[in-house]
């Protein structure tokens, strides 16, 4: 069976990685895309006929379909770490895909699980590599998202990995001011006893 992967849309990516393709090889081929992609630059000197107009514009379009086929990986990258999907986080961080990647809004993957309550994804993402120190455009990292939501499994995974003790948020908030704000010093306080 034959298949474009310029005819893939988001929705179907999944039911393709299950009945012809692996997902080592879909994220091969986007990361080498995307790698290999030369910004067009048009030299007016250069560019003296239309067949020359034509080619630029036809590369340009290439560069913008790599740039919206990078995307729709990283959508699926991250929606499997909303939802829980270990696998399929599994096998892009071992096709190469870079496991502390940022969303647009400046997440990780480790910071969306954590939010979402997922644990098994939260803790494949740490056995994984992730690093759990990093912080969103806010200040706050991970654990400080699991705190928000009480998720007190993913708080013990998270604090096991030592961040900073004066690493603060852009509110000048250290990881304790953080819980006491969101009423979670309890939450937090039963994990540092459960990790000694």
């Amino acid at each position: 069976m034959s298949i474009s992967l310029k005819s893939i849309s988001f929705k179907s990516i999944p039911s393709v990685l299950k009945t012809s393709l692996s997902v080592s090889f879909v994220i091969s081929y986007f990361l080498l895309s995307y790698s290999t992609a030369q910004p067009v630059e048009v030299n007016s000197y250069e560019a003296n006929s239309n067949n020359d107009m034509n080619q630029l514009a036809a590369q340009q379009s290439d560069a913008n379909n790599i740039d919206k086929e990078t995307q729709l990986l990283v959508d699926y990258f991250f929606a499997a770490a909303r939802t829980g999907d270990v696998e399929v986080l599994t096998q892009f961080i071992e096709a190469g895909f870079p496991i502390d990647h940022r969303n647009s809004q400046s997440y990780t993957a480790l910071m969306v699980s954590a939010y979402n309550g997922q644990a098994p994804a939260t803790s494949a993402l740490l056995d994984l590599g992730a690093n759990a120190c990093l912080q969103d455009k806010r200040g706050n990292t991970a654990i400080m998202g699991a705190v928000i939501k009480a998720e007190f499994t993913i708080i013990k995974q998270l604090y096991r990995h030592e961040c900073d003790a004066k690493l603060t948020n852009k509110s000048g908030m250290t990881l304790n001011d953080f819980a006491e704000y969101w009423g979670q010093s309890d939450k937090l306080a039963s994990a540092l006893l459960s990790n000694n």
